[in-house]
């Protein structure tokens, strides 16, 4: 028996909740097994075997707490114990180097902690299965321009970045 190998997991908060991805297609066989502290996952996607076994940095209510195996992934909504505290998490997990190997920021779904309006689009956890629309598509009412560029890293013409010295001349500038 081979050593399983680690699934790649993405994450989005609110302040009391946490949505986690973990991002493997057509996942079979899962076992899912979600405490306060911890969550350990283990499933087969493309005939090789999976698993996440990671500690939150804080505990979680597992109770309270749902998931749904999707075709492209396993989606998981999870709420967090400390409702009162109502806080941005700096990180997912207890571990730093851990995270800094296994987990991504899921960008389609995150917001800064001053920009929240409101919880997760949970629809995909209910059962829907329908395409619907494209999550944060909402005409263009819904596109904050400031958000989608803070997710593109280093480009140009960011704020603050000034422009680059000695390119003052050069055509097409």
């Amino acid at each position: 028996m081979s050593k399983a190998n680690t699934a790649p997991i993405k994450w989005a908060q609110r302040s009391d909740s946490l949505y986690i991805t973990i991002a493997l297609a057509d996942v079979k066989d899962e076992s899912i097994n979600l405490a306060d502290e911890t969550l350990k996952f283990k499933g087969k996607s493309e005939n090789k075997e999976y698993e996440v076994d990671i500690e939150f940095l804080k505990p979680v209510d597992a109770e309270g707490s749902t998931y749904k195996v999707l075709p492209r992934s396993v989606q998981m909504h999870v709420m967090k114990k400390e409702k009162d505290e109502e806080e941005f998490w700096p990180r997912l997990l207890k571990d730093k180097a851990l995270e800094k190997n296994q987990v991504k920021i899921d960008w389609d779904r995150y917001v800064d902690e001053d920009e929240e309006e409101e919880g997760f689009d949970t629809s995909a956890l209910d059962g829907g299965q329908g395409m619907g629309g494209m999550p944060g598509m909402g005409g263009m009412g819904g596109m904050d321009m400031a958000s989608m560029m803070g997710g593109m890293g280093g480009m140009g013409g960011m704020p603050g970045m000034g422009g680059m010295p000695g390119m003052g001349g050069m055509p097409g500038m």
